[in-house]
């Protein structure tokens, strides 16, 4: 048996999932922000109450966390200091010196981790082929370390010039601060990434060294509490990358785990983009805080090598703190069920970004919320009831959702009261779509035929408006889907990504070197997995960075497994001029190429996962399922009309209905308008189309 873990910023979410019997379970909760383990451990004691036993019978725990990337935004990481070549004081600051709002005089950049006063130089130099240009004096190095521990920094990174050719200097550091601040974390650039840029690796290492001790003391914790209930399996945590590690390696690269939550739905997405052969897939995965949605073409998520966190302007790229980590190619924004709802200072409505979390929530849930909601807008709307919300264990609070939504809104606004509630479903809406609609072009895909995949507490409440501002033919929604991101843990493979950059130009490479850099970074990739406890056979995917030469930017290029030193220059050529071509329309075979960094991905086979099938029962229909009648609001209709309600639960396989319909689990209502059609599968899952759209719905 295993069990997904997904907190999130409002709700904790819980698989359990028995591999034996195709079982699954699962729970939602609220997410507890001071200590992400407190909901932890009452949700597992919940699934206990449900499968008698699990606990115990667990063979793996695989978690993903906000807690990173929540620290770095709220700036609750530990002291920092950093060491760095002399000269290269303020690279934090300077960045690449490209202002992200080139026209706006107050522009604001993000506030580096690191203050200037705890950012110290060594007097040290390497030339940028590793070769040593000035020894480390390591007697400074010394006084350098001392001036940190008088400034009670509890964790130090390392970053000198050229470390990533060459890290005796590096490592000589490391020691000297372990001498010195013997309780301090230290993050040294050539562990955590050694890579080319100067700027980007020592962002990602200061980032690493600034949440590394919460990151351990937190897992530390989570370890002990999940043996105090009787767990004896393993604890896996999410990489941003979409495989899954250790916990030991999660505490020491914790930068490697930002976006470890939101990686969970894309996965389970392109789980299901191979299950049903779906060549385009929108993954839509819509919680209480955020939005997150990924294009998924050909069963394959895209993999960007970097990204931003904490961005001064949240929709604005540059505003943030950069960092190299592979991470699953995702747009994020705010825009959650608990996204907040006011008059802007244009006197327009404005929903978002900000949001009421897991506390104090939105006002309905009547937790002390005042501010108005996205999920308050739902349920006055008449999607969500009162009565039933997560299975009828919270109830909501109508008439307080009704206030704050007449005070903070329509009144501000001067407009009647069911527009400013419509006007907060649809326009929370509408900026998912503008956002999706550039994502999904930029990555060369086509609204028009992909299909929405729904995941996430609101994502199905929002997902039929959203497909329709798309044009999007399809909308499937999984079973559970409140809670569906979650499976995607048990899809994701035991993975760890490897960077190593070493610039040399194509025409004069030593391929035989380039073969023992592979083969090193694979050693020290199956390391990695061993130490995490991996068995069975390892498999390694080797890719190159390469530019012409005199570029600014790299292309990334597959490369096969094997003898590296027996493969044809030409070949690796037409290679890299075919996939630029394919990227960016030509390419330009007359400029000579290099390349920079070699890329190996270290993983094991991933466990197979075998959905349950629904029983079919002779003669079922939709009509079994019914609940009842609901007047619920119609965006085309612009008036509450009736909706036929039905329980998720008793619909079998092969039945169909139409809308207006609206369709409860648990952990997540489906919304269907009224033209729309919708159809049960042997799995479970919702195909819903709307009618004039031309598509068709798997029989």
């Amino acid at each position: 048996m295993r069990v997904g873990i997904d907190v999130g910023g409002t709700f904790t979410d819980f698989v359990l999932l028995d591999d034996a019997g195709g079982r699954i379970e699962t729970y939602k909760c609220l997410t507890t922000p001071r200590d992400p383990s407190d909901a932890i451990e009452a949700g597992l004691h919940a699934l206990e109450a449900q499968a008698p036993g699990c606990i115990a019978g667990l063979e793996e725990v695989i978690h993903g966390t906000t807690l990173v990337i929540n620290a770095i935004i709220e700036r609750k990481g530990a002291c920092t200091g950093l060491i760095t070549t002399q000269g290269f004081r303020d690279v934090l600051e300077l960045g690449r010196e490209i202002r992200y709002a080139a026209y706006d005089v107050f522009a604001e950049m993000p506030e580096p981790l690191v203050p200037r006063q705890r950012r110290l130089e060594v007097n040290e130099r390497l030339r940028a082929d590793g070769s040593v240009l000035k020894p480390l004096d390591e007697a400074e190095a010394r006084a350098v370390a001392r001036a940190l521990k008088n400034l009670r920094v509890e964790s130090v990174a390392v970053c000198l010039l050229n470390s990533f050719e060459n890290p005796a200097h590096e490592q000589a550091v490391k020691r000297i601060v372990a001498e010195e601040l013997p309780g301090a974390s230290v993050s040294i650039s050539y562990e955590v990434l050694p890579q080319i840029r100067e700027y980007e690796r020592t962002s990602t290492t200061v980032t690493n060294a600034y949440v590394k001790p919460l990151t351990e003391k937190y897992l530390r914790r989570l370890e002990a509490r999940l043996a105090g209930i009787g767990f004896h399996g393993r604890l896996f945590i999410m990489l941003s990358s979409g495989g899954v590690t250790s916990a030991g390696t999660a505490a020491e690269f914790p930068v490697r785990i930002i976006e470890s939550g939101p990686t969970a739905a894309v996965i389970a997405g392109q789980y299901f983009s191979h299950l049903f052969e779906l060549p385009e897939m929108f993954c839509f995965d819509m919680g209480g805080t955020t939005a997150k949605s990924c294009l998924i073409q050909g069963g394959v998520a895209g993999i960007v090598p970097t990204f931003e966190v904490g961005r001064v302007q949240r929709f604005m790229k540059g505003s943030g703190l950069t960092i190299q980590v592979p991470v699953v190619d995702l747009m994020e924004i705010g825009a959650g069920g608990g996204s907040i709802a006011r008059r802007s200072k244009l006197g327009t409505l404005q929903v978002g970004p900000d949001s009421a979390g897991a506390e104090p929530g939105p006002i309905c849930y009547g937790r002390g919320g005042t501010l108005p909601t996205v999920t308050d807008a739902d349920l006055l709307l008449g999607y969500l009831d009162a009565e039933y919300f997560l299975g009828g264990t919270m109830k909501l609070d109508l008439e307080g959702a009704k206030r704050g939504i007449e005070e903070h809104v329509a009144k501000p606004l001067g407009v009647p009261f069911m527009e400013a509630v419509w006007g907060i479903h649809d326009l929370i809406n509408e900026t998912m779509a503008a956002a999706a609609k550039t994502h999904i072009a930029e990555r060369g895909g086509n609204p028009h035929v992909v299909t929405v995949a729904a995941f996430g507490g609101a994502g199905p409440v929002h997902a039929w408006g959203l497909a329709r501002k798309l044009g999007a033919p399809r909308l499937i929604v999984p079973p559970n889907a409140g809670v569906g991101s979650a499976l995607g843990f048990f899809t994701a493979p035991r993975a760890f990504d490897l960077v190593r950059s070493h610039k040399v130009p194509l025409a004069s490479a030593d391929f035989p070197e380039i073969e023992k850099l592979f083969h090193t970074l694979e050693t020290e990739g199956e390391r990695t997995l061993r130490r995490a406890g991996a068995e069975g056979r390892i498999e390694f995917a080797r890719s190159i960075d390469a530019r012409f030469i005199g570029q600014g930017s790299e292309t990334n290029l597959a490369v096969p497994t094997g003898d590296f030193a027996t493969l044809d220059r030409n070949d690796l050529r037409r290679r890299f001029d075919a996939e630029y071509e394919r990227l960016y329309g030509r390419t330009y075979p007359e400029s000579p190429v290099e390349f920079v960094n070699f890329n190996v991905r270290a993983s094991l086979p991933v466990k197979l996962l075998s959905l349950p099938k629904l029983a079919r029962r002779p003669n079922a229909k939709a009509a079994d399922a019914i609940k009842g009648q609901r007047r619920a609001y119609s965006g085309l209709a612009h008036e509450f009309i009736s909706h036929t309600v039905y329980d998720r639960y008793r619909l079998a396989p092969g039945v169909d209905f139409g809308g207006p319909a609206i369709v409860e689990e648990r952990e997540s209502t489906v919304i269907v308008g009224e033209d729309g059609k919708a159809r049960v599968d042997e799995y479970g899952f919702l195909w819903i189309e709307s009618l004039g759209s031309g598509s068709s719905v798997p029989e």
